[in-house]
């Protein structure tokens, strides 16, 4: 049985609340990249990357494959890189707002 759309909706945007596994996708924008890579630039225990991979790996946003002696991992579609694309303009946006207000508020008390 399948599940509302605005449900699968939730679900992928559950995936992507994690700071590890956005960090991971920011990195995989550049193409494919093997573990030691991403460990080398995320700041987690093995363990954790690990355990983040497979989330996003089961939400079908990356795919990993064997190149070599390496396991590789890249974004399943150049979608999810629009997505953050889509995700940073929305957050500049906000916080421009934000600072606006702030403007506003501070002109308003003179």
């Amino acid at each position: 049985m399948s599940v509302p759309l605005y449900q699968a909706k939730a679900e992928m945007f559950r995936v992507l609340g994690h700071p590890v596994r956005i960090r991971v996708l920011e990195l995989l924008q550049a193409g494919p990249r093997p573990v030691r890579d991403l460990l080398a630039e995320i700041d987690v225990e093995p363990s954790n990357l690990s355990q983040q991979l497979a989330v996003l790996r089961r939400a079908s946003v990356v795919v990993s494959f064997r190149s070599g002696g390496s396991v590789m991992y890249a974004l399943s579609t150049p979608a999810v890189a629009d997505l953050l694309a889509a995700g940073r303009r929305i957050l500049g946006q906000v916080l421009a707002d934000r600072d606006g207000l702030l403007a506003e508020l501070r002109d308003s008390r003179a």
